[in-house]
């Protein structure tokens, strides 16, 4: 059985981590999910570190909102520092799943930039859990979350 750690926070906007566990749970059924909501993205590092080493899990997901401000833009860059900081810490994957609210120019949009976001995180997670070998095959091919896939640039 895997056991995955999920932390999201209640400034975002959308229920990333429901998609997530969605996608998830029907990729493997014996997965256990172990989640934790935190108010913002700086309470997210030591929640999720906490929690990996409490529950033992094998790998995490967090979830972040940002807002559209140079001083949440700063806010972001040290909390991506802090979660590679667990994550070398801990030797286990975690894959930060974030949204910035100046991504896109219309709430529906924004929605379904974080919908597919979470989901495409999923299952490279799954990915990197079941059949690492497997992302190889897409080495180069310009591949995206949140996003439609770019392609390779063939020259």
């Amino acid at each position: 059985m895997v056991k995955i750690c999920v932390v999201d926070t209640t400034f975002a906007r959308v229920d990333m981590a429901k998609h997530a566990i969605e996608v998830l749970t029907s990729l493997m059924p014996d997965v256990k999910i172990v989640r934790r909501t935190v108010p913002g993205i700086k309470d997210i590092p030591v929640e999720i570190k906490r929690l990996m080493e409490s529950e033992d899990c094998d790998a995490g997901m967090v979830f972040g909102w940002v807002g559209p401000t140079l001083t949440d833009k700063i806010t972001y860059a040290v909390y991506s520092m802090a979660i590679q900081l667990v994550q070398l810490t801990l030797g286990k994957h975690v894959l930060d799943v974030t949204v910035h609210e100046d991504e896109a120019e219309s709430e529906s949009e924004l929605y379904r930039i974080a919908v597919d976001r979470a989901r495409k995180h999923a299952e490279n997670l799954y990915l990197l859990l079941r059949s690492p070998e497997t992302l190889s095959r897409y080495a180069g091919m310009g591949k995206r979350q949140g996003y439609p896939d770019v392609g390779p640039i063939e020259v």
